[in-house]
């Protein structure tokens, strides 16, 4: 399935399963269900967006953005790391209201069936979504499948704390568990807007990608060519790399591109989706960029 596909399923999972711990919540009046039924309402807008911003992603470059609009899927990351902070701050809110004036628990069973049946559909949705981002890239596709493992997280303490209140009849537990759940997702909001900054300050391809380039480099540097000046970036699914190649002066204007055209076709099939720019100069010249780089 393509990218598009995964996320509209995911919004269609979202709907269910907002329907089914908002039933719960509504049956048993447990705040730490309404926490886990609000998170869900996040994975909804989060995929929502995600879908968006991952059609801007696959637009093909103009003259505006002659680099494409890969990190479109960046603000996807940041979109739903704001959403997972303030869902937390709604919890939070909720439960220490209900703390102060706890209330009972009802028709517990229900509820963590409901609860229970919610998380399986979320963590199958979020193992297959993981294994496709890793694959193609995707930063819109990754942040949503974390976010609905964390969803799955949230639902197994919210099980273990009413099963506690059915067991004790300490009702405190109830909103206690739902503000650990609301520090939960707190973090996994923080850890969200900081990939999606990141993302969006050109950071280096991944270290795995960088050991497939020097491979490739490897190859060819053999005297009396040489490599320097590499550096790389990524945005989105694509990955660049910018580096300078040095050969003899004397060779022919056909020599020096045939032999950038192999570097290029070799590191391309390395790292797929990768756009890599050569510069060619002779062995005795080098560029003015340390002297630039120096000065800044």
């Amino acid at each position: 399935m393509q990218v598009g596909t995964y996320l509209k399923l995911s919004v269609a999972v979202a709907v269910v399963t907002i329907l089914m711990k908002g039933g719960a919540w509504a049956a048993t009046g447990s705040v730490s269900l309404l926490s886990d039924a609000l998170e869900s309402l996040v994975n909804l807008a989060g995929a929502m967006f995600a879908l968006w911003m991952v059609a801007i992603a696959a637009r093909p470059p103009d003259e505006e953005h002659p680099y494409g609009h890969h990190k479109a899927e960046y603000f996807s990351s940041g979109f739903e790391g704001v959403l997972i902070l303030g869902a937390a701050a709604a919890i939070l809110y909720e439960a220490a209201h209900r703390l102060f004036d706890p209330q009972p628990v009802e028709a517990i069973g229900l509820g963590i069936t409901l609860a229970v049946l919610s998380s399986a559909l979320n963590f199958g949705l979020a193992w297959s979504m993981l294994k496709k981002a890793r694959e193609v890239h995707s930063m819109a596709l990754e942040a949503d499948a974390r976010h609905l493992f964390t969803d799955v997280v949230t639902s197994a303490g919210v099980v273990a704390g009413l099963v506690g209140v059915m067991l004790t009849g300490w009702l405190w537990l109830d909103p206690v568990l739902a503000m650990l759940v609301a520090l939960n997702i707190i973090r996994e909001g923080w850890s969200l807007l900081r990939r999606s900054a990141d993302g969006l300050l050109d950071q280096a391809v991944e270290p795995e990608m960088q050991q497939r380039i020097d491979a490739v480099l490897a190859r060819f540097a053999k005297a009396p060519l040489r490599f320097d000046h590499l550096t790389t970036r990524r945005a989105g699914s694509r990955r660049f790399v910018d580096l300078h190649l040095h050969m003899p002066a004397e060779w022919t204007l056909a020599q020096a591109a045939g032999l950038r055209g192999e570097v290029e076709r070799a590191l391309m099939a390395a790292v797929p989706g990768l756009r890599a720019t050569i510069q060619l100069l002779p062995l005795d010249v080098e560029t003015h960029q340390d002297d630039a780089e120096a000065r800044a």
